[in-house]
C-alpha cells in the first residue's frame, strides 16, 4: 500500500515567515502523496484585535460567533491558505487550496450547544470526507491545502485543523498506509511546558492518561493529542508530534519529536 503524508502545521511557524518558508520548501520536497492542513489561529487573533474582535477560547478551542466567522474566513480560506499555495507552486508542488465546502471535500455537523456553545464550530468523523474525490486528486499528483474550514446547511464552519488532519487521516488510512505530522514550534510534546528539553518521546495511552490527570498539558497541545490517539485507534500508522525541521526529511519521516503509540 502505497504512503500517505497527512501534515498538520501551526503554531508560530505560520507566524514567522523565513520559518514557514523554510517549512514549505521541505513539504514540497516529501516525494509521496500528501495533504497539508494549516491552523492560523494566532494571525486571526491578531488582525482580530485591530479590528477589535475579541478572541474567546475554551480548552483551546476558539468560540466562533457570526463577526468571528467572518474573520477566520477571510484569514484561514484566504490570506493564509492562498500564500502557502503560492509558495508551494514556487518549489515545484502543485498544491490546490480548499475547504472542506469545496467540492464537498469535508461536510460538518455543526456542533450542538451543551455546557459550552461553541457557535459556529463543525464536528466532522471519517465519514465525513469525500475520500472517493480525495483519492482521485491524490492520483492526479495534486497536493490539497486544506483551510480550517468545513460547512452545513450552506453555511462556513470553523473546524479544528487537529481534527481536520485526524479525520482525513484516518479516512485515507483503507487507501494508503498513513503518516500523521502534527508539526508547531515545539520539539515534541513537553512533560513540563516550562521546560524545553522534557520532550515526551514516546507516548502511550496509558503514560498520556496518567499526565492529563496531573495536568501537565496546556491547552494548545490538548486538541493534538486527542486526535492524536483517536487517529491511531483508528487505524492510522503513525503519528508525529513535534518541530517541524526534525520531522520533515526527503523520506518525510524521522523518529524525533513525540511518537504517538497504544502502549
Amino acid at each position: 500500500m502505497n504512503k500517505l503524508y497527512v501534515i498538520k502545521i501551526g503554531g508560530n511557524v505560520l507566524d514567522d515567515e523565513g520559518t514557514l518558508k523554510k517549512f514549505l520548501k521541505d513539504f514540497a520536497s516529501i516525494q509521496a502523496p500528501k495533504i497539508l492542513i494549516h491552523g492560523g489561529g494566532k494571525i486571526a487573533t491578531k488582525l482580530g484585535d485591530q479590528l477589535g474582535i475579541v478572541s474567546n477560547y475554551v480548552n483551546g478551542r476558539r468560540i466562533t460567533d457570526a463577526q468571528t466567522l467572518g474573520l477566520v474566513t477571510m484569514v484561514y480560506g484566504g490570506l493564509i491558505n492562498r500564500q502557502m499555495v503560492a509558495q508551494l507552486q514556487h518549489f515545484g508542488c502543485n498544491a490546490m487550496g480548499v475547504t472542506g465546502a469545496d467540492g464537498n471535500l469535508l461536510h460538518a455537523v455543526k456542533r450542538p450547544v451543551k455546557d459550552i456553545d461553541y457557535g459556529y464550530v463543525g464536528d466532522i468523523t471519517p465519514n465525513s470526507v469525500n475520500s472517493t474525490l480525495l483519492y482521485f486528486l491524490l492520483k492526479q499528483n495534486l497536493v490539497p491545502v486544506f483551510a480550517p474550514l468545513t460547512f452545513a446547511d450552506g453555511v462556513i464552519l470553523n473546524t479544528n485543523a487537529d481534527t481536520i488532519a485526524s479525520v482525513l487521516a484516518v479516512s485515507l488510512s483503507k487507501h494508503f498506509d498513513v503518516r500523521l505530522i502534527f508539526c508547531f514550534e515545539k520539539m515534541g510534546v513537553l512533560q513540563d511546558i516550562k521546560d524545553e528539553g522534557s520532550v515526551i518521546r514516546n507516548l502511550n495511552q496509558t503514560l498520556y492518561e496518567k499526565l492529563l490527570k496531573e495536568g501537565s498539558f496546556h491547552d494548545g497541545i490538548l486538541p493534538k493529542l486527542e486526535n492524536a490517539f483517536s487517529a491511531i485507534h483508528s487505524g492510522v500508522k503513525e503519528v508525529l508530534i513535534g518541530e517541524h525541521t526534525n520531522l520533515l526529511a526527503n523520506t518525510g519521516y524521522d523518529t524525533k519529536g513525540t511518537l504517538i503509540t497504544l502502549s
